[in-house]
């Protein structure tokens, strides 16, 4: 899938189309399912910021961050074509870093590889001590699915949850 943003599109509507277009392509096929789709993309100074991709990518991002606060957007859609059902919400989590020493941020990557991650770090694992502090109404969001609103959303489809 081609997770390009559209000419002009801002980060909260690109985030909520790839998280509905994940969705929808497998909802589709699956009619009578219940389907989920999610998507994250980080941005700085309102800018979109990729995965970094490379290890030299994912120093460079961390870098930039150093001693700033980054947002996470989350997406998440969920979808059930025989029940016309359709829910989406984005998450925000605004991501404080520390600041941080050359040396930690090279350690760091070179322990997590996060280069397939979008903002370079993976809070799961050694990057949650990138940060100072991080805010969300959903903090399971920043692993990249928000399950606090998905829970939500399959109450409304009448799940018993827990």
């Amino acid at each position: 899938m081609d997770e390009t943003p559209l000419r002009g599109e801002i980060a909260d509507r690109l985030v909520a189309r790839l998280a509905r277009d994940k969705a929808g392509s497998v909802a589709r096929r699956f009619p009578l399912a219940v389907v989920i789709g999610s998507d994250q993309v980080v941005t700085c100074d309102e800018e979109i910021i990729g995965k970094p991709l490379t290890s030299d990518g994912a120093v460079a991002q961390l870098q930039r961050f150093n001693g700033r606060t980054v947002q996470f957007l989350t997406a998440v859609s969920v979808l059930c074509e025989e029940m016309a059902f359709e829910y989406e919400r984005t998450v925000f989590t605004e991501t404080c870093f520390r600041p941080l020493s050359d040396d930690e941020i090279y350690r760091y990557v070179k322990q997590d590889q996060p280069q397939d991650c979008a903002g370079s770090f993976k809070s799961e694992a050694a990057g949650i001590s990138l940060l100072s502090a991080m805010r969300s109404d959903d903090p399971t969001a920043i692993v990249g699915l928000p399950l606090i609103t998905v829970s939500e959303a399959l109450r409304l489809l009448g799940f018993a949850v827990p």
